[in-house]
């Protein structure tokens, strides 16, 4: 197996490859407003760093978000499109369980909310067991209608004041890459490079648009 991951759900634009033991190569760039730009670059450099072609990839896994529409559909469309001119699997992973299976990763135990900016003063959440079982979400909601339980973590638990443990701030390309590879050997499958938006955007079609010619 050798798996690219990416995401481009949160500020931050990340990429790492996983040759189904351990992480080979990641890179990880916090910047909101680069996410296009930054990407593809990214991805050379994470294939470089690892040693690796993109002819030897055996599957990609990106992150399906929840997360911002614009930031968002530049990971998915460079999936769809690498996914098909490689003639590769697209494996979708929610944002918010990579972040859990990094926070665990890296030491937190029991019960715990995951829980990223959702702007509008509003957050993306959910909620995982001390197995690692989700139990509520995704969802998007203001801090207060959340049940964070006593710890969260993730941006939205610094910027809105919810209980705050020790994790990730944003989702590691490389703890995304893990998680996908250990749902796969379990022979559990993943999402669909489809979009978890959980809103409607911020752009509306107008309607009642006022006649401007005689009937």
């Amino acid at each position: 197996m050798l798996l690219l991951a990416f995401d481009t759900a949160t500020p931050a634009v990340t990429a790492a490859v996983h040759d189904g033991e351990r992480v080979l190569a990641e890179s990880y760039e916090v910047d909101a407003r680069r996410h296009g730009e930054l990407l593809l670059p990214t991805i050379a450099a994470v294939l470089r760093a690892a040693g690796a072609d993109k002819r030897d990839l055996t599957g990609l896994a990106v992150g399906v978000g929840p997360g911002p529409y614009t930031g968002l559909r530049v990971g998915l469309v460079t999936a769809a499109a690498l996914g098909d001119a490689l003639g590769l699997p697209v494996h979708g992973v929610c944002t918010l369980d990579a972040i859990a299976h990094q926070a665990r990763t890296e030491g937190l135990t029991g019960a715990f909310t995951v829980a990223t900016d959702a702007r509008r003063k509003e957050v993306y959440w959910a909620s995982y067991a001390a197995d690692g079982t989700r139990t509520g979400g995704p969802a998007v909601d203001r801090p207060a209608e959340t049940d964070p339980g006593e710890r969260t973590v993730g941006a939205g638990a610094l910027l809105y004041g919810l209980p705050a443990a020790s994790g990730p701030e944003h989702v590691s390309a490389g703890a995304l890459a893990d998680f996908a590879v250990r749902e796969l050997a379990a022979g559990r499958e993943l999402l669909p490079n489809a979009p978890l938006y959980l809103r409607r955007p911020d752009a509306q079609v107008p309607a009642g648009y006022k006649a401007v010619l005689p009937a």
